[in-house]
This record gives structure tokens, C-alpha cells and sequence, in this order.
């Protein structure tokens, strides 16, 4: 759940809901005798203030603004819409974000030695065709230019430096994410049918000339039989096509538990495929693989987007209901800080919050909302002096546990051309799939902080057999609504077009989770699309 959709070997995306900081409770706790003290700080997305909504109770506003455009929801999305309005010339908005900062699920944390990421922390290349995205990433000098052939150039020290990748596999590393040494024969001839198929699929098109698969995924083929496997879910069509590998379905099913927070038994297999076959891999002249990856994650690129909000931005600002009078929106906010509430008045509404949030603040959703599910992250980031692990191959940027419970890890010092850390810095991520994702948030949420430290401990000791007694600082960031879960029949299913549909001429929508998947290409597009839609119209990319 790293944040794309790698293909193969790379890790993906994550995360998809609303990410930041908050509740940050220090506390010194004395383990084992060989431990001397281990510091753990907890945070997460304020899902308290966000459960006031359920309650109300709010004071009444005490003050008024009016503002032709309003954007409610600091993500991705808006922030990406800030910066389409920013392009078409509208310059006078106001963004309104219920956290003390911006960013969303692209946010970061930071310790005397490195930044580290507190959700997605990395971004695959682009298609080659996604012209809006490598425009903005040459805005912002990631793409330094384009050569002879017309390929971007990207600047080397945001690629991800070698080596890349390591998989704990059969008790021994070995490079890469797809077993290797150690399997059977069988093993190995279903991988390689497997990818097989997955690069037809990754090549093919519909009768209308597009892509089965694509990024966004607005732009996909309108196939009926490729979008029916969005009824099925990824194991069921592996089977199907006598595919019986224990390691292959390992491998995907952590892809799938990577990418949208749900394995193989509970997500669809158009989204499990999408995975493999929305990215195309020639925005590079060798077709090379690659991501675009820093220390604090995709917090830089929300970096880059937050600078069309200079001077627009209400923080720690709750949105708690959303009303249209007299063709204008009236939106009612709390003000965390300062305890009392604000009534906006906007010619246009954009509401980039996920679907779990807008069913409380506007009338008459909670029919179709009911149908978006969101899968539960934790992310815990490691202090340590070193990683011994026996291992002949080194330390990588992904470092991943086959067979865990977990995704494995991070080196957030990856990118860094200093040679030698004084200590290292790991983020480890975990999904929790299940059939009922409401009840595994509400028992997320019950858990103690000794608790998580345990899961995290038991989990990497399968590699790092002493981390409990080298760790000295962990840093533990929970996501309740961690990203939308494209479970059977949701991605093509009626609940997400009604969810997308505008309030009259005033208010629009614009989030991933109406996408269905949780990478950043499809929420950047989202803020596109809807600031599109409203100075221009309906388009076909929408």
C-alpha cells in the first residue's frame, strides 16, 4: 500500500481516506532487561473530531464568509483541484480541512534523522499518455526535460536508488518481490503464465479503442466482459484459470493487500488486474520499472500542489453540515481550536472528502454511501542503529516478508547520497482485510498502544530476529478509512455514479474513493476533472 500500481517486481500504493497527525501521546515504556527504554508515539487521522459528526451538537456559527469557490478537503483532490482553479485564472477560493495541515494520506512525520512517510510514499512513472501528470511533474523539476525520442527525463535522485527491492523468502533475502529461489517448477512455469497474461491484458483494447485498463481509470475501456470481472473476486478468477500456486497466490494476494487493503479472497479481480495492467511502462525509452519515491513519501509531491493554497487554507475546520440556499451552498464548519463555528457561503461547492464523511454533513446519501467500504492501515516507523539480518544481499528501499501479515518496510533513508546514517529509519506498513471491515475498524480503534508495538515486533522478528531489542523509537500512525476497498461490484457498481453526481450547478464532487482505486494518478485527476466539469462543462474524462 505503498502508492501506485507497480507492475511485477514493485510495490504499490497506498492508501487512499484522510491522513495526518494527531494525538501525539509520548510516553516511556520500559520492556525487557535488555531494553533500556523505548520511546512510542501514537498518532492518526482525528478520528475523534471526525466522530462528532455522528453526535452534533455544534455551536452556532458565529461568523460569516462569502467565497465563490469553497473546497472542503485538503487531499490530494483538492488540492489538486486548488491548482486547476489556480490554471483557469479563478484565484479567489478558500480550502477548508478538518487536520492541522494538508496533504491528506500524502502526509509525513519526521525524527532527529530522517522525515517518514504517514501513508502513500511513492509514485510509479506515469503512462506516457498522462499528459496532465508529467506536465505537472515537470512544473516541479521532477521531470527535467525530454530527449531526442521524446521521452521525459526524470531527475535521477527522485528515482529510486538501487538496489531496489528484497524479498524474505524460504529464510534467505533474495532481490526482488517475485519468489525466486526456491520454488518448484510448477511454481515457476505459473508465474510466468501468469505474467504472460497479464501483459496481454496490460496491451489489449476494447472495441472503442481504449484500454481495458488505464490510468485514470476514467479512461478505461467500456468492454462489458473485461468489466464483468469487477464481479468476481481476484482468487476466484485465478482459479478459474487453473492457476494453483501457493507462491503465486502469496505474491498477489500481497499485491492486492497492498494496493487496495484487501486480499485475494475479498477484492475484485478487474481491480486485481488493474494492478498489473493499468500501467504501461513506456514513459522510459528501456521500459524500466521504476517509481519516483523520498524520505517523507508522497507528502513532496502534496508539497508541490500546497503552494496553490497560499493564504486560501482554514485548518483544524470541521465541516459538519452542508445545505444549498437560494442556489448557493451554506456550509457550517467547528473550529477545533477556537471551539466555535463559521458559516461559508459559496457560489460553488467542491467537495473533496471521502464518501464516509459526506453521508453525515449532506442530506440523502447515506443509500449509496453505505456501499463504500475503507480498509484500516497502520504504519509504524522504526529507530534503530542497524538491520542485521545474515544476509548476503543488502538493505533495500522495500524490504518485504513473504507470507507475513504485514507488507513489510521501508528504509526512509533510501534516497539519502549520506553514506552513513547515525541510526536507521523503517516504516512498516499493515492492512487488515476482512469480510466486515466496520467491525475490524471498530476494534482497531479499541487497541492500546502495547498491543501494536507487539504486532509490530512479532511480525519482523520472522527476519529480524533481535528488532525488538535494537528498536528505540517507534512511531505508530493508525487510518481508520486508510482507502477505498474495490470489492466485487463496487468499481462499476450504481453507489459510485450517484456518489459522483453534481448538487444542481453548486455542488460537485471530486475524491478517489469515487474512482474506486486508491493511488495518487487517480486522485490528482479527480481535482482536475471537477474543476473541468465546472468551468467547462461535462467532459468525457470525468
Amino acid at each position: 500500500m505503498k502508492n501506485g500500481v507497480n507492475y511485477k517486481y514493485s510495490r504499490r500504493n497506498f492508501v487512499k481516506g484522510i491522513g495526518a497527525a494527531l494525538l501525539m501521546v509520548p510516553f516511556l515504556q520500559f520492556c525487557t532487561d535488555k531494553i533500556a527504554t523505548l520511546l512510542i508515539r501514537l498518532s492518526g487521522t482525528n478520528h475523534i473530531l471526525g466522530h462528532k459528526l455522528r453526535i452534533g451538537d455544534f455551536p452556532k456559527p458565529t461568523r460569516k464568509i462569502h467565497i465563490p469557490y469553497l473546497i472542503v478537503g485538503g487531499g490530494i483532490s483538492g488540492l489538486s483541484a486548488a491548482r486547476q482553479l489556480v490554471k483557469k485564472g479563478k484565484t479567489d477560493f478558500l480550502m477548508i480541512e478538518m487536520e492541522g495541515h494538508l496533504g491528506g494520506n500524502s502526509s509525513n512525520g519526521e525524527n532527529q534523522y530522517s522525515k517518514f512517510p504517514l501513508g502513500a510514499h511513492y509514485l510509479p512513472l506515469p503512462n506516457f499518455q498522462d499528459k496532465e501528470l508529467l506536465q505537472f511533474l515537470k512544473e516541479e523539476a521532477i521531470i527535467l526535460g525530454y530527449d531526442a525520442n521524446g521521452f521525459p527525463v526524470f531527475d535521477e535522485l527522485q528515482l529510486t536508488f538501487a538496489p531496489e527491492e528484497r524479498l524474505f523468502y524460504k529464510n534467505n533475502w533474495q532481490e526482488g518481490l517475485v519468489p525466486k529461489t526456491g520454488n518448484t517448477t510448477n511454481d515457476d512455469l505459473q508465474f510466468e503464465r501468469f505474467f504472460s497474461e497479464m501483459d496481454v491484458f496490460r496491451r489489449a483494447k476494447g472495441e472503442d479503442g481504449k484500454f481495458l485498463f488505464d490510468i485514470p481509470l476514467s479512461r478505461s475501456s467500456s468492454d462489458g466482459k473485461t468489466r464483468d470481472l469487477d464481479l468476481i473476486t481476484m482468487k476466484k478468477w485465478l482459479q478459474g484459470k487453473d492457476f494453483s500456486s501457493q507462491p503465486l497466490f502469496e505474491y498477489i494476494d500481497y499485491c492486492c493487500r497492498d494496493d487496495f487493503g484487501l486480499g485475494i479472497e475479498y477484492v475484485s479481480a478487474w481491480a486485481g488486474m488493474y494492478y498489473f495492467c493499468a500501467r504501461k511502462q513506456d514513459a522510459a525509452p528501456d521500459k524500466k520499472d521504476n517509481v519516483l519515491t523520498w524520505p517523507e513519501g508522497n507528502a513532496r509531491l502534496a508539497s508541490h500542489l500546497k503552494k496553490y493554497t497560499k493564504g486560501k487554507t482554514l485548518t483544524n475546520h470541521l465541516v459538519y453540515e452542508v445545505k444549498i440556499q437560494d442556489g448557493t451552498a451554506i456550509v457550517k464548519a467547528f473550529d477545533a481550536v477556537h471551539k466555535d463555528s463559521v458559516e461559508i457561503t459559496a457560489d460553488t461547492l467542491i467537495m473533496a472528502t471521502p464518501q464516509f464523511v459526506n453521508q453525515y454533513v449532506i442530506g440523502n446519501r447515506k443509500t449509496f454511501t453505505k456501499e463504500f467500504q475503507y480498509a484500516p492501515w497502520l504504519l509504524a516507523t522504526l529507530t534503530v542503529p542497524g538491520l542485521s539480518d545474515n544476509s548476503s544481499f543488502p538493505l533495500c528501499w522495500d524490504n518485504v516478508i513473504h507470507g507475513s501479515a504485514g507488507l513489510g518496510y521501508i528504509y526512509d533513508q533510501h534516497q539519502s547520497v549520506k553514506q552513513v546514517q547515525e541510526k536507521k529509519v523503517i516504516t512498516y506498513y499493515r492492512c487488515f482485510p476482512s469480510a466486515d471491515l466496520r467491525k475490524t475498524r471498530r476494534d482497531f480503534y479499541s487497541r492500546k498502544e502495547e498491543y501494536w508495538k507487539q504486532l509490530v515486533f512479532e511480525d519482523l522478528k520472522t527476519a529480524h530476529p533481535d528488532i525488538e531489542t535494537i528498536t528505540e523509537q517507534m512511531d505508530i500512525h493508525l487510518l481508520g478509512h486508510g482507502m477505498i476497498s474495490a470489492v466485487p461490484g463496487f468499481i462499476f457498481g450504481e453507489a459510485k455514479k450517484k456518489a459522483a453526481q453534481p448538487i444542481g450547478n453548486t455542488i460537485f464532487f471530486a475524491h478517489s474513493d469515487l474512482s474506486g482505486i486508491s493511488v495518487f494518478e487517480e486522485a490528482f485527476h479527480q481535482g482536475i476533472n471537477v474543476v473541468n466539469q465546472i468551468l467547462d462543462g461535462p467532459a468525457l474524462d470525468t
